[in-house]
């Protein structure tokens, strides 16, 4: 195994691995923060930890993809700029007492694409979770590692997410999609059977940050939504318990911004109900129309779209094999997830790349997933 040569020729010691994936969500956009719905599915795509104890009491972090290597003194858990923030702060979360008993080597490797909307730093935070988890002997649930991978975004990185993206990291399984809901966090995994289908992501090349003001924006006016609507109906607790019929009665009293947000978010939530009864049916041309369908409310109601994404999915929508498709992810650019015929595959990925290269001067990378297992330990330490 490659990352177990790596780290043998940095620490010369045997280690315990680690891997979990990014994840892709069907549909289900910025539901998780206000309690809803969202259907993600793990990927087969990893990072990779490898870790050993060591006697110089500290934590020793290396990142040959990235040519960097960190060092920091064990009472140092606390947030740091870059990615050594998500291993300081799980840390900080699930280790009793806040500390460290020794110091740890460890060696991080991946394939899941950076800024691209596959999560990838919830899977180095699922990934690292379940290391520190099977190293201490910790007895955590899944759940609870991917509930400190939630705090760990909100007060490492600054990110107020939900609990999607380290859930479907660490509860994945193969050929199976999940229907989260957000709130009990019970979970229903939904079968993905489409052989003949592939899922085809098709990167923007535009740099987004879901720790920017914007994202974090959008929580603040679904809340803001909420704060005058539960005077009406004190059971309202988040949009997920928001109907229809209640918004359109208050409109008048909603700033128009917090309620186009507010009726982007109770229709997702409609959507992604239906949308699973869709994929039970084996009715992948309905399940695809919610797609496009979500795609327009990110794009002029939750406006977290971008020029990009809107220009590839209206394209996309034109092309011969394509079932549907909409933005993935945070926004403000990262990748278009699309549902493509098997035997269009190949013409879909030329055709899109020369569209998008005639329009923009760049070729946008292409990535078929496939549907895989959660996170899991590849190597117990000897």
């Amino acid at each position: 195994m490659d990352i177990e040569r790596q780290f043998q020729q940095y620490f010369g010691k045997d280690c315990l691995i680690a891997a979990a994936p990014g994840r892709v969500n069907l549909i289900g956009e910025h539901t998780d923060y206000n309690q809803g719905f969202v259907l993600p599915g793990a990927i087969d795509r990893h990072i990779y930890i490898a870790m050993a104890p060591n006697q110089d009491k500290k934590l020793n972090l290396v990142a040959p993809e990235f040519g960097e290597n960190y060092s920091f003194e064990l009472d140092h858990m606390r947030p740091v700029k870059g990615w050594p923030t998500y291993l300081l702060g799980m840390i900080y979360m699930i280790m009793p007492e806040k500390h460290l008993p020794h110091g740890m080597d460890i060696l991080l490797i991946g394939n899941v694409p950076i800024g691209a909307g596959m999560s990838s730093s919830a899977a180095l935070c699922s990934a690292f979770g379940l290391a520190l988890n099977e190293f201490f002997k910790l007895c955590l649930s899944r759940m609870q590692i991917a509930l400190q991978a939630q705090k760990t975004e909100h007060r490492f990185a600054g990110l107020q997410c939900g609990i999607m993206d380290p859930f479907a990291s660490l509860h994945g399984k193969a050929g199976h999609l999940m229907k989260l809901d957000c709130r009990s966090l019970e979970y229903e995994y939904i079968p993905f059977d489409f052989p003949d289908i592939r899922i085809i992501l098709v990167n923007t090349m535009v740099s987004h940050s879901l720790a920017s003001s914007e994202y974090n924006l959008r929580r603040q006016q679904c809340e803001e939504g909420v704060a005058v609507l539960k005077k009406y109906e004190p059971a309202i607790h988040s949009l997920r318990d928001l109907q229809p019929q209640l918004l359109e009665k208050h409109r008048a009293e909603l700033d128009e911004i917090v309620y186009k947000r507010c009726h982007f978010i109770v229709e997702e939530n409609h959507r992604l109900l239906n949308g699973c009864n869709d994929l039970k049916n084996h009715n992948l041309n309905a399940f695809g129309k919610l797609m496009y369908a979500s795609h327009a409310g990110l794009s002029n109601e939750y406006e977290v779209s971008c020029k990009e994404s809107d220009f590839l999915v209206k394209e996309i929508n034109l092309l011969k094999g394509v079932k549907g498709a909409r933005q993935m992810g945070g926004g403000f650019g990262g990748c278009i997830i699309t549902l493509v015929e098997h035997d269009a595959a190949e013409t879909f990925t030329r055709d899109i790349r020369e569209k998008y290269e005639m329009q923009y001067g760049k070729v946008p990378d292409c990535y078929v997933m496939n549907i895989g297992e959660g996170a899991h330990i590849l190597k117990p330490l000897a």
